[in-house]
């Protein structure tokens, strides 16, 4: 039977307390600390549109937020209107990290904003694209290719926003495959330790895991990350028939069904970081989420078919995309795709936000990531059919009209 923790009266009484007083979290981003590469008179705050509210009108309105509609959370073959794209794994994340950051008093626009553009650049095929994009991108560069670290270019070099450091370090150190009982922000002097944290990452392919958010806003939002997908992908993966119902869970001290885990988790998180400048899990509720993450990879991530198909498709496809894209960045082809269909609205787009350099003029590896990360599910495989009509290689997706073939509980 489903069980729903809530706060202790105690704290609740404190809480409603510090409301009434007029309390402010003195750990919160407060927005007179916002800070931008560039003292723009567009960005000056008005009374009715803030710094960070500003942030998340210029990612809502970007040239590729769109994109998030067609994007694969999880579950990148099937026909099914009702699993989860990453549009709405976005505002999941924000609607969560507002609700428990409303409660702990933190700044709820830069909340969104680091919420809303945190997958920015995810690629199509969600993390089994990230990784054969990787693969090809460090393959030829020695680069890292991370959607974290795409995300910040976007919104940051390809079209420079003038997005706060604030705003653009929640979504650089947003990773949620990395959980941590504890996150005390680690918090950056400017742009030049911005950029130097960010370079370093892109060097390190386990830079990652050096990534701590520089304020409590950031380290929400990548809580939060986690507490929007545990449950949600369990969610979809019943619906896709892939498991047969969430009995082949543990039981967890937080649950095992999605609207258990995110209440339990919320409660715990607040009940912990009330008033203080970390936020935190106590050891049994981290230990629960750990056991959540380890059982959707064993159970769902991981599963052999989902794989298979990954390898057999999705690699192969991507490794020939990329070459002839390369191919065209490298001769500057101007009837290609790549041009017209990411390199001339890019530039268009530069004309408000412009940049030293010409983006036609980016190295043919980085245009190549650029434009393939870009691409929905959908584009990926029209353009890829357009360009290899002969090729063997095909997503074989499950129809609205058939049943899944794999619908057993062994991964």
């Amino acid at each position: 039977m489903a069980h729903y923790d809530d706060l202790p009266q105690e704290l609740q009484a404190r809480i409603l307390a510090d409301r009434k007083a007029g309390w402010v979290n003195p750990y919160r981003t407060d927005d007179s600390s916002v800070i931008r590469r560039e003292e723009r008179q567009s960005d000056q705050p008005k009374i009715y549109r803030m710094p960070f509210s500003k942030d998340a009108d210029k990612i809502l309105n970007s040239l590729f937020y769109s994109r998030y509609a067609d994007k694969t959370q999880v579950f990148s073959f099937y026909r099914n209107d009702d699993l989860s794209r990453r549009a709405l794994h976005v505002q999941l994340v924000s609607r969560i990290a507002r609700n428990i950051g409303a409660v702990l008093g933190l700044n709820a626009d830069l909340i969104e904003a680091i919420a809303i553009g945190h997958d920015m650049g995810h690629t199509p095929f969600g993390h089994a694209g990230e990784r054969a994009l990787h693969a090809l991108f460090h393959a030829r560069t020695g680069r890292c290719f991370r959607h974290n670290l795409h995300s910040v270019r976007v919104l940051d070099a390809m079209i420079p926003y003038n997005i706060s450091m604030q705003t653009l370090d929640g979504i650089l150190c947003h990773n949620g495959e990395l959980p941590l009982a504890e996150y005390t922000p680690r918090p950056l002097s400017g742009f030049a330790a911005f950029d130097q944290r960010t370079e370093e990452c892109t060097l390190d392919e386990n830079g990652d895991k050096k990534l701590i958010p520089m304020t409590l806003e950031g380290c929400l939002v990548r809580i939060c990350d986690m507490l929007a997908y545990l449950g949600k992908d369990r969610q979809d993966a019943i619906r896709a028939k892939l498991i047969p119902s969430e009995d082949i869970f543990s039981q967890t001290v937080v649950g095992r069904a999605n609207a258990e885990v995110i209440n339990n988790l919320e409660v715990n998180l607040i009940q912990e970081s009330y008033g203080k400048p970390y936020l935190r899990l106590d050891d049994a509720h981290f230990e629960a989420l750990k056991t959540l993450k380890k059982e959707n990879y064993e159970q769902i991530y991981l599963r052999e078919s989902v794989q298979q198909q990954v390898q057999s498709s999705i690699v192969p496809m991507m490794e020939q995309l990329y070459e002839r894209i390369r191919a065209d960045a490298a001769a500057h082809t101007k009837d290609s795709c790549l041009y017209r269909h990411h390199i001339l609205p890019v530039m268009e787009k530069q004309k408000w936000y412009p940049t030293d350099v010409p983006y036609a003029d980016t190295d043919p590896d980085q245009l190549t990531v650029d434009f393939i990360a870009a691409m929905t599910d959908d584009y990926f495989v029209d353009y890829y059919n357009y360009l290899f009509p002969k090729s063997a290689y095909r997503i074989q997706y499950h129809s609205y009209f058939e049943e899944p073939i794999d619908s057993g509980s062994e991964p």
